[in-house]
């Protein structure tokens, strides 16, 4: 995984929260609901959940995030978790997840313990990259990264990109219901004009970039920016090929 530079990812990237205001509608936090916020970031979400009233809980694997979600939120309670490792001290009625999921392997442990997270008739409601996010730019960096000597790049993808039918199922493999999904493009404009792509390549792609050295990074960054200018650039603007899965379940009685 990107070691995560909180301060640069909520400069940057704040679209990344402010997309999953529509993900805390479908949640629809309620007073009194204990609920788990899984791969909660800065915080800024989680704080939007306690303002309805419910009793949340925000973990994140990255310590760079929950020291900033902190400060921000001191009132709220923040973890440094690993998702695949997490037990809840006590169950929750709702687990929610913006963004964070695809991050997560393996996918069937995250998976098994959000369902034994969940209280009989809880509920996921979460948004992930789907099926087809981000192909354009895989598609220029797995070559970039060839060129210049790695003969797999595929195995340095840390990345976990599901269809519906793909995540229904696993989700159904522990217990979890699939009540709604849907699978929709969502072009992203990415900030810092020409040098976009660069900066969220450096935010979000280092499993890629960190083994190389300074000539290399730099070979394999050219290439993809040159390689994708004609598809994912309008003007100055980087405009990134998004693809989401937004998923609800319940955790079967």
């Amino acid at each position: 995984m990107s070691e995560w530079n909180a301060l640069a990812y909520d400069t940057g990237y704040s679209f990344v929260w402010k997309h999953g205001i529509g993900v805390l509608d479908m949640l629809n936090p309620q007073p009194d609901e204990r609920i788990l916020d899984l791969g909660c970031g800065t915080g800024h979400l989680t704080h939007q959940i306690s303002q309805a009233g419910a009793e949340v809980v925000g973990i994140d694997s990255a310590p760079d995030m929950i020291d900033a979600a902190r400060r921000a939120y001191p009132h709220l309670r923040f973890e440094v978790a690993d998702a695949a490792d997490y037990v809840a001290d006590a169950p929750f009625d709702a687990v929610f997840s913006n963004a964070a999921l695809h991050w997560m392997r393996p996918p069937s442990r995250i998976a098994a313990h959000i369902a034994a997270a969940l209280k009989p008739g809880g509920r996921l409601v979460a948004e992930m990259g789907g099926h087809g996010n981000i192909q354009a730019i895989l598609d220029a960096l797995y070559p970039a990264l060839r060129a210049v000597g790695y003969e797999s790049p595929k195995e340095l993808n840390p990345w976990y990109f599901p269809s519906i039918g793909e995540y229904a199922a696993l989700l159904e493999r522990y217990g979890l219901a699939a009540r709604f999904a849907t699978l929709f493009d969502r072009p992203t404009r990415l900030e810092g004009g020409e040098a976009g792509l660069r900066h969220w390549l450096d935010m979000f792609a280092g499993t890629f970039l960190a083994p190389l050295d300074v000539t290399q990074r730099e070979q394999v960054v050219a290439q993809v920016e040159r390689d994708l200018r004609p598809h994912l650039c309008q003007g100055d603007t980087w405009v990134a090929d998004y693809r989401r899965l937004r998923i609800a379940a319940t955790r079967e009685e």
